[in-house]
């Protein structure tokens, strides 16, 4: 078959390139190696930049977010002597919005339902070829057994890390810098309603601790673990105990509130980006290219601010045939990427205990700087509610 373009994976990022696209009529079609199911069921990310919420709902896809998802002014940064309140809002005028993306997800594939996207579940043997000229083509089986073809103009590979469209790109025209941190997260889902009003940020001698949401409901909570935890060394009442501790400890005078856990698992802390992005009619978006560690909470947000600057380039290049803005596409993400991936090992290094005493003063040396620099902060409150989706262009 043909199609103008071809997106692999229907994560978050595959479909609101989608959407993109079609607003601007231009027919694309997703094939995803998971079924629809698990796509939907999987516990990612959980804050919105301010020009996130901006797009998605300047697009159609805000009506939920506006009911269910919590508008947040800032974050507490803590330690066991003291505890800040980080003001975006007075300081950029630029909030965040708890929004888990399970709730992402599921706008995206009711809007895309509705308007007959075709996305093709359970692929299998998903295969590239002829990406340097004009008519690439993508190759799977699909859930049925039977072996399709696809010519498109232009491919996008958002499958994330273990896909096959970021190994599309040879090695002798790739660059790849990585960095694996020497710590994971255990990060829980409680059935407790959360018991800060904002997310909390926690250093602490025993490691970094965070408290999180994602509703009124239902609170989401982390610990700093080392890398070969397994879930099942940590009972739920370590994990509560770990957390009293780590959280507790403060001045203010809160009390967190324990509750069932519903689901535990480990999460490996590294930053990955690779460059280029694009390679003949090959695009990268989202994981595919670049990841960064939670602590900055910048992964979701980057996969859409990637599709939001690719879906224009695509129209260009399908409908006008202007290859400009594809030409450039990844030399711009790159310089938001790249800007994301510093705050992100910058606040991963601030609140993680390396176990050297020179560090940990470093560490509580920084967090006074915050509290006491509007300067210092603004610029922490830039970057973590986000810069608008335009700013890279022209930097």
């Amino acid at each position: 078959m043909r199609v103008p373009v071809a997106i692999i994976g229907a994560g978050p990022a595959g479909m609101l390139l989608s959407h993109l696209l079609a607003a601007d009529g231009i027919e694309s079609i997703i094939v995803e190696a998971r079924s629809e199911q698990y796509v939907l069921a999987r516990i990612r990310a959980g804050i919105l930049e301010h020009s996130s919420v901006e797009l998605l709902s300047s697009v159609g896809l805000g009506a939920r977010l506006a009911s269910r998802g919590l508008r947040h002014r800032g974050v507490y940064l803590q330690s066991p002597e003291e505890r800040q309140h980080i003001d975006f809002v007075d300081l950029v005028g630029r909030s965040v919005w708890v929004y888990g993306q399970t709730e992402l997800q599921k706008d995206l594939v009711d809007a895309r339902a509705e308007a007959g996207q075709q996305i093709c579940y359970e692929a299998t043997d998903v295969g590239m070829d002829n990406l340097t000229t004009d008519r690439p083509t993508v190759s799977f089986t699909d859930h049925r057994g039977c072996h399709r073809h696809i010519e498109a103009d232009a491919i996008v590979g958002c499958d994330g890390s273990f896909g096959p469209s970021r190994e599309a790109i040879p090695n002798t025209v790739k660059q790849i810098w990585e960095r694996t941190y020497p710590y994971s997260w255990l990060g829980v889902l409680a059935s407790v309603a959360p018991s800060t009003d904002e997310l909390i940020y926690a250093w602490h001698p025993d490691g970094f601790a965070m408290h999180s949401m994602r509703s009124p409901e239902v609170s989401r909570l982390y610990l700093q673990v080392p890398n070969d935890t397994l879930v099942s060394q940590w009972s739920h009442q370590r994990i509560w105990d770990a957390l009293a501790e780590r959280l507790g400890h403060t001045t203010g005078g809160w009390e967190l509130k324990a509750g069932p856990i519903t689901e535990a698992s480990v999460l490996p802390m590294r930053s990955y980006v690779q460059n280029p992005m694009r390679y003949g009619r090959l695009f990268l978006a989202g994981d595919a290219a670049h990841i960064v560690p939670p602590t900055g909470a910048k992964g979701l947000n980057l996969a859409i601010a990637d599709v939001a600057l690719l879906a224009p380039a695509l129209v260009a290049l399908v409908r006008n045939k202007d290859s400009g803005p594809a030409a450039e596409y990844s030399d711009t993400a790159l310089r938001r990427v790249w800007r994301c991936t510093h705050f992100s090992w910058w606040m991963t290094n601030m609140l993680h205990i390396s176990g050297d005493p020179f560090d940990a003063e470093l560490q509580k040396s920084q967090l006074r700087w915050l509290s006491t620099s509007t300067a210092a902060a603004a610029g922490f409150a830039e970057n973590y509610a986000g810069l608008p989706l335009t700013a890279m262009k022209t930097r």
